[in-house]
């Protein structure tokens, strides 16, 4: 094994370690928030989702580190292998999974469960980037050049969506079709797969689960059904627009407090925060992820080779549309799917992933200084 090249501690990217530290700090103190006042009460230090969270968040750390100890540029030999293993987890889900809030998602290891859908945001974009660095290195590509990276997220996605998880569908796609734009695609042929994709939908509406289609059909007219599908956007709207400018406070927010709001500490807890925080709180927030994703689009851009830019770029869109999405469904802007806030909202394998696959962009800009 070659030792570790010392002069690249000095390029380490400390900006995106405490970017993600800070926003991961914000996500313990809000876990903690939107659930001190239900059953996993007690203080900061002894409730249990606090507790771990912040255990997650270690291992994430540990993670990240030991992610930039390795040359990137080796994991493109390995590629497919990762895609592999984190397919063979999404496929072990139905034999094995265990079920939580009406969907079978995660794997019971004893100790902890396993999400495998969060794993294959980071596989599936590693793959995409191993095969776009070698398909056409002038990055002039056509229709036909997208079809093998269409089935890589073909598969996962039938698979992700009978568990059911659409939410996850929807970020993977995105995430494929900004990868496909920045590897190159023709604007052309970016046009007739928006048009094949709008041809797919009323058939990918026929496999939605019955609470799906009613949240898909409420999001624009909530009010419509106040007390069924449209609740939890009333709720979140409300929770969000009360906090006005500064906010209602830290532990005060109303609508947490009295749990109006569904999901909380997951998919709801921007609207707990923006409740509390206020209009300056959230653009504070949302400051912080913008550094976060302009620092890793920057890195992306200076890559050394085109895998290790495609991998940085990948993993940015990630966090990026985990956050738009996330932020638009709590606000009434888009349909409830269910995505996490990254780093803020609680899971261990959003968190951790998410923290190695940061690991892997720390990677590729230190070894831009590498001869």
């Amino acid at each position: 094994m070659r030792q570790f090249d010392r002069r690249l501690a000095y390029h380490f990217d400390w900006l995106v370690v405490l970017l993600t530290l800070a926003v991961a700090g914000i996500g313990l103190v809000t876990i903690y928030s939107a659930t001190v006042a239900s059953e996993h009460n007690g203080s900061f230090t002894t409730n249990p989702l606090v507790i771990r969270q912040a255990f997650y968040a270690g291992i994430g750390l540990v993670g990240m580190i030991a992610a930039v100890f390795f040359d990137y540029r080796r994991l493109e030999r390995y590629a497919y292998v990762v895609y592999v293993l984190a397919l063979l987890m999404l496929v072990a889900v139905p034999v094995m999974g265990s079920v939580g809030g009406g969907a079978r998602r995660w794997i019971n290891l004893g100790f902890v469960s396993v999400q495998p859908s969060e794993m294959i945001k980071v596989g599936l974009v590693v793959a995409l980037a191993r095969y776009f660095h070698r398909a056409r290195a002038t990055g002039d590509l056509r229709l036909r050049d997208a079809v093998p990276p269409f089935i890589l997220l073909a598969i996962p996605a039938a698979l992700i969506l009978a568990q059911p998880d659409l939410g996850t569908v929807g970020i993977v796609t995105v995430v494929f079709f900004s990868i496909l734009f920045f590897a190159g695609l023709r604007l052309r042929s970016f046009l007739l797969l928006a048009i094949v994709g709008g041809a797919a939908i009323p058939l990918l509406w026929g496999h939605l689960k019955p609470y799906q289609q009613q949240r898909v059909m409420t999001f624009l007219s909530p009010e419509m059904d106040p007390l069924g599908a449209g609740y939890h956007v009333i709720q979140s709207k409300i929770a969000i627009g009360s906090g006005m400018f500064w906010g209602k406070g830290y532990l005060h927010g109303t609508q947490n407090k009295l749990n109006f709001l569904p999901e909380q500490h997951t998919d709801f807890i921007f609207s707990v925060f923006s409740e509390e925080w206020g209009y300056v709180g959230a653009l504070v927030l949302l400051a912080l992820y913008a550094a976060l994703v302009l620092r890793g689009l920057l890195i992306a851009y200076r890559a050394k080779d085109r895998f290790g830019s495609l991998l940085a770029f990948g993993i940015v869109a990630i966090v990026f549309w985990q956050v738009v999405i996330n932020v638009g469904m709590t606000s009434g802007i888009l349909p409830v799917v269910g995505i996490p806030l990254p780093f803020v909202s609680y899971g261990g394998s959003s968190l951790t992933s998410m923290m190695i696959a940061l690991g892997l962009v720390i990677n590729v800009n230190m070894r831009r200084f590498s001869y």
